[in-house]
């Protein structure tokens, strides 16, 4: 049986769309999700079909709080992981003789980008595109939209010259470009190769973290360069129709046994963000349900959808996402779509702010 994307719509008013974070971060809203009333009730949920689930799995507790008060949710012996992610510049403007374009990279193989191109159906195969001191050319477009475009220059010159010419790739509901790249930044991030941020860890401070180690909740870093797949709609009637794109993660060996060991002898883990759970349960998903023991570097296409066993995660902190979108989907995958729309109605009444800088959510 299908599941129509029009079961995950919602409204939300349009001044709830935040147009910049709050300071200090941790000054955000938080709401906490407690879809299940017992560990025995969540097992139950594991592996059922979202519309499959029991009247008795349904609906859970509801607090508002402020997202500084997430570490009176924490216990000690908890995972909480991170995708240190970072974004960089990924929109350039240049020039295919006298038409102005925009281009925006997506990912690098070698002198090899893949890209966005606006306007796509008046740039042809073989256009030189001039960007000033770096040119590039289109050796094909494919059918979803995007365009391979070569450089004569390696991907570190390119990053380069973005750093000093590019624009940040904020989403279009926001509607002013931030002055430094730092605003569209976890103050954890440094692996450079991001189009978009891992907004949900937008909330964490210097201060809080060392709050949160001295109670003695381990961090852990994995790393998902977010690319296509996050920010495109879905044009699908169906969750099935629907093709994710694939994302470069990387889990290095340490960081995966302590995951392990952790699932092992019952500590939860954490995902702060959609991201992070799709690193994680993507990696698991090709490994028997765990990370594999030497690490893993390589490509995860996965759409998390109800239905899905999470294998790593047991909870999740998260932002508000689009309506329709593969990411409100994924939550409710985690916590049922009853329970994420009731949340999202009432943060909406509550006047909480969305999207990418705004407030956050805990589903624990």
């Amino acid at each position: 049986m299908s599941t129509l994307i029009s079961l995950f719509d919602y409204y939300l008013p349009p001044e709830q769309i935040a147009q910049a974070p709050v300071e200090p971060r941790d000054l955000s809203r938080l709401l906490v999700l407690k879809p299940f009333n017992s560990p025995k009730q969540a097992r139950l949920a594991q592996g059922l079909r979202l519309l499959d689930w029991p009247r008795s799995l349904r609906g859970g507790e509801i607090e508002h709080r402020r997202f500084f008060e997430i570490i009176d949710y924490l216990r000690p012996g908890d995972v909480l992981v991170m995708n240190d992610t970072k974004v960089f510049k990924a929109r350039l403007r240049g020039k295919v003789k006298e038409l102005e374009v925009e281009v925006f990279l997506l990912c690098s193989s070698n002198k090899v980008w893949q890209a966005l191109l606006r306007p796509g159906r008046k740039i042809k195969i073989n256009d030189e595109i001039d960007f000033g001191e770096l040119k590039a050319k289109v050796i094909n477009k494919a059918e979803d939209g995007t365009a391979r475009l070569g450089f004569s220059v390696s991907p570190e010159d390119v990053l380069s010259f973005t750093d000093c010419y590019g624009e940040i790739p904020v989403p279009p509901y926001i509607k002013q470009v931030p002055d430094k790249l730092e605003t569209y930044q976890t103050i954890y991030a440094r692996e450079t190769g991001s189009v978009a941020a891992p907004t949900a860890g937008f909330h964490f401070t210097k201060e809080l973290l060392k709050k949160i180690k001295r109670k003695g909740i381990e961090i852990e870093f994995v790393t998902l360069h977010i690319g296509l797949g996050t920010f495109r709609p879905v044009k699908s009637e169906t969750l099935e129709e629907h093709k994710m794109h694939s994302e470069l993660v990387e889990i290095k060996s340490e960081v995966a046994r302590r995951i392990n060991a952790a699932k092992k002898t019952g500590r939860r883990i954490i995902a702060v963000g959609t991201t992070t759970t799709r690193a994680l349960e993507g990696v698991a998903s090709t490994n028997n349900g765990v990370l594999p023991e030497n690490g893993f570097f390589g490509e995860v296409n996965i759409f998390i959808t109800p239905g899905f066993k999470f294998n790593i995660i047991d909870s999740l902190i998260t932002n508000f996402h689009l309506p329709k979108s593969t990411l409100l989907v994924l939550v409710s995958a985690l916590a049922g779509r009853e329970n994420i729309l009731r949340a999202y109605k009432e943060a909406i009444r509550e006047g909480y702010r969305f999207y990418s800088f705004g407030d956050a959510m805990f589903i624990c």
